[in-house]
């Protein structure tokens, strides 16, 4: 017991940089594995190193980058690249929408560069702490940027093993971002109605996707899902 305490006390007296690098642990521990898919990819598809980090620099999207190597290695226009990208990575506008209510004090500069580190795994982090309070802004990028770096480090790591492997899938690295989407939602859920929300926006979801809804139906239910949960937050707040 005593242990335990010390060691919280010691968290809360580290500085702003490490407890936030200690917090984006889980999302590096994800990010590492699928940006060394999106690496071996971007390999494959004959772009040089430069464009890989480039992107991964720039875009730091997870899903948009490996379509976008997918596009690249079938040969695919450049325009069409763009605006599929753009597409997928249309759900940032919902994001956005939801967290920039806990930054409305944050100069503007700060939040611009905040939305450039956003991505969906930082933004379930950030959402389940802001619920409670908005740490400092050292706090705050020390997340972002670790999880950046790590995306940036897989990356590379996949693009320089690229002529070693010719096929990321039998090694289940596919699967690390999903299960990092999975343990993240459950740090999220507090009470029934969340647990009903998510299992219907995950149900919705795969609807959409076999109605031929491939790009829109995550989007989609997030959006159904959401409305959901405001119903179900509007009618209890009624009750009570």
């Amino acid at each position: 017991m005593a242990e335990s305490v010390a060691n919280t006390e010691s968290r809360q007296n580290s500085s702003p940089v490490i407890r936030g690098m200690l917090q984006a642990l889980p999302v590096v521990m994800g990010y590492i594995p699928v940006g060394f898919a999106y690496g071996v990819l971007a390999g494959q598809a004959h772009l040089s190193l430069f464009s890989t980090l480039l992107m991964s620099l720039i875009v730091y999207a997870g899903s948009s980058q490996l379509i976008a190597a997918g596009l690249f290695a079938s040969g695919q226009p450049m325009l069409s690249i763009l605006l599929t990208t753009f597409i997928v990575n249309l759900r940032h506008l919902l994001m956005s929408a939801a967290i920039s209510p806990h930054l409305s004090r944050w100069p503007t500069l700060q939040r611009l560069l905040f939305a450039l580190e956003l991505t969906d795994e930082t933004f379930a982090l950030h959402s389940l702490q802001f619920a409670q309070r908005v740490p400092g802004a050292r706090q705050v990028f020390a997340v972002n940027i670790t999880s950046h770096l790590s995306w940036i480090f897989g990356s590379w790591l996949g693009f320089v093993a690229n002529t070693l492997l010719t096929d990321v899938r039998p090694f289940g690295l596919d699967y690390a971002l999903p299960a990092m989407f999975v343990a993240l939602l459950l740090l999220q859920i507090q009470h029934v109605k969340m647990v009903v929300i998510a299992v219907l926006s995950g149900a919705l979801a795969v609807l959409f996707n076999l109605l031929g809804f491939e790009t829109w139906s995550v989007m989609l239910a997030t959006v159904l899902g959401a409305t959901l949960g405001v119903v179900l937050e509007t009618w209890t707040n009624k009750q009570s």
